[in-house]
């Protein structure tokens, strides 16, 4: 039986009957509308609520930013997944209207499917039900969060890795003393690359945050004044500091 619903919006006619196939073709999916059309799109999520919505940036009507910030203003529950090239301008657009992931073009078909699974998963557990209060956020999802505040953006390989590498410092705290020979090789290992390309692609993505200037945004997602004009952690700094942030928040 299909269990998830989704709505598929794109402009490009070839890249949506891929979509819709690949959806209808799947086990636990099934597709509500499809379109490229944005206003007739909006008017379509609102009314059938599936469980994802998949957005292309440019569509005929509203684009893909103004229909996340105008379903998420009525629905804010909305699940929506954004779609378009490699541009950072666009990747923080789409994220700070409220996408929950952002697609870069071209993808293939069966990594798209296994992400968009993973994010249903990750909405199912939260809507699980609870009588006090939501349940509590993901490591992931806070880490994430962080990401987003800062400026590092989910399409560069450094994302990944640099998550990684908060996620096994938490679970094993001693790993950040040993970053050349414990920490690197195990992302590697997982991400099957080498050692020397996981630390560049972590430094990169510490200097794409670093070099947009959002300092403020970096003091105060820590709570004081860590760093101030051109000061840059290094690697091992940076993930520590995130690690610790979030240790902490969970003995709370």
């Amino acid at each position: 039986m299909k269990t998830n619903s989704v709505i598929l919006l794109e402009s490009n006619s070839a890249v949506l009957t891929q979509l819709k196939e690949a959806f209808d073709e799947s086990k636990d999916f099934h597709v509500l509308y499809a379109g490229d059309d944005g206003d007739e799109g909006i008017k379509e999520i609102l009314k059938l609520k599936p469980d994802l919505v998949i957005v292309g940036m440019f569509l005929k009507g509203t684009d893909g930013c103004g229909i996340i910030r105008t379903v998420k203003k009525t629905w804010a529950e909305a699940k929506i997944v954004a779609t378009g090239v490699a541009s950072d301008t666009l990747i923080e657009r789409a994220m700070g209207e409220g996408a929950v992931y952002y697609l870069v073009k071209p993808f293939s078909l069966q990594t798209a499917l296994e992400r968009i699974r993973e994010l249903v998963k990750t909405q199912s557990a939260v809507k699980e039900p609870s009588v006090a209060k939501r349940a509590p956020v993901t490591v992931e999802e806070k880490i994430s969060e962080i990401f987003i505040s800062i400026g590092i953006p989910p399409h560069i390989k450094g994302y990944g890795y640099l998550r990684e590498g908060i996620k096994m410092t938490i679970e094993r705290p001693y790993v950040i003393n040993s970053v050349t020979k414990e920490l690197y090789p195990s992302i590697a290992k997982k991400f099957q690359t080498t050692a020397s390309k996981v630390e560049r692609a972590i430094r990169h993505a510490i200097e794409v945050a670093w070099n947009r200037g959002r300092i403020d945004a970096i003091n105060a997602i820590f709570g004081a004044r860590i760093y101030l004009g051109n000061e840059k952690p290094t690697n091992s700094e940076f993930i520590a500091l995130v690690a610790d942030k979030l240790i902490l928040e969970n003995m709370g």
